[in-house]
């Protein structure tokens, strides 16, 4: 399960930035998850909830943001959502499009005191 490695990374993170901000309570991390990404958002909450404890995480909420997956033709320009990698274009059919969102994995904003 590599969800545990990732979420350990956002812990870790997340606490550097706290203390960079001199917290002393994070009441919630905010990820931003592409769908395209290739984690399950289900680990990522279990993991979470065991690697923040005795920290200043301890009791936060993991806000979990799905960012649906989209490309963008090189044939028509048309933008598309993508469930698959291997879509097409729904107006014109071209299997040529660019993915410009959909696999980031980033921490979007926390709440902190």
């Amino acid at each position: 399960m590599h969800e545990l490695g990732i979420t350990q990374s956002i812990v870790e993170i997340a606490l550097r930035t706290a203390e960079g901000q001199q917290a002393k309570k994070i009441h919630s991390v905010t990820l931003e998850v592409g769908s395209l990404a290739g984690v399950v958002a289900e680990a990522l909450q279990f993991c979470y909830e065991a690697c923040s404890k005795e920290s200043l995480l301890e009791g936060s909420r993991l806000i979990i943001e799905e960012v649906q997956a989209q490309a963008r033709c090189r044939d028509c320009a048309v933008e598309y959502p993508l469930t698959d990698m291997l879509d097409c274009c729904p107006a014109c059919g071209s299997a040529s499009g660019d993915l410009f969102c959909g696999e980031e994995l980033r921490i979007k904003e926390m709440e902190i005191d």
